[in-house]
Order: structure tokens, then sequence, then C-alpha cells
């Protein structure tokens, strides 16, 4: 890995990324997961909703769990609260995801640290809304 500080890691990780998976996105655009996935499709990202208990969201079909996605995964953003969060990335683990982006309040040292030996790019507790927005306004 390079030495380059976290922010200009997910500068990069922002500038090459194209498809992110949001586990526990919502279809009610009250929520968090609604709002920041909207923005960041509006963005050129493409939103792949990861709910069971959806079938689309933002116009795109939904999928029960990570391993249910067919495409490539650049991102996966979690909204799930902290306990459901090392399932998700055992997940994006199997699946060889190159980076877990844990939401603000989504706080999981094991998990992180799992994901982190496993090669995988991890951010935790921050948005990536704001991230984006502060990087490219």
């Amino acid at each position: 890995m390079s030495s380059l500080p976290q922010s200009d890691l997910i500068t990069e990780l922002l500038k090459r990324a194209k498809n992110i998976a949001v586990v526990c996105l919502s279809s009610n655009s009250l929520r968090p997961s609604h709002g920041v996935s909207a923005y960041m499709q509006s963005h050129g990202y493409r939103i792949i909703p990861v709910n069971p208990q959806i079938e689309e969201c933002l116009g795109e079909k939904a999928f029960a769990s990570l391993l249910d996605v067919p495409e490539k995964i650049d991102i996966v953003n979690i909204f799930r609260r902290p306990e459901f969060v090392e399932k998700v990335v055992d997940q994006a683990i199997q699946l060889k995801v190159p980076a877990v982006w844990m939401q603000e309040e989504v706080v999981h040292e094991k998990a992180a640290n799992k994901a982190r030996n496993a090669g995988i790019f991890v951010v935790m507790d921050r948005c990536i809304l704001k991230d984006h927005r502060a990087r490219f306004r």
C-alpha cells in the first residue's frame, strides 16, 4: 500500500469506482441510505441495492445479499447496524471486493481488521456523500 494519507486514498477510490453495492438500501426516500445513494447515482455511480425486503430502488433491481449480485462491485457501502456488519464483510471478502465503506455510526473494528487483512480498503464511520461532496464540488 502506498504512503498516501487516507483522504487521498478515498479520493482515488471514488475516482475509480463505478459500482456501489448499498447494503440495507431503503426504498423510503426519507431514509439516509436512499438520499445518499440517490446523490451518488446522480454523480455517475451505478447503485446496486442489497436488501431482501425490496425488489428495486432508484430504478435498479435489488438483491437479497451481496453474494447474489451478478456484476463486479467496487465498493460495498454498509448502512446496517454494527452487529450485522461482520457477515457483510465476510461476503465482501468472499467476492474480493476492493473496498468496504461503513457509513457514519457504523463501527465494527473486528470486521474492519478482517477486511484489511484480506486486502480490502476500509472506510469506517464516515459518510460517502460527505466525502464525495468535499472532494468533487
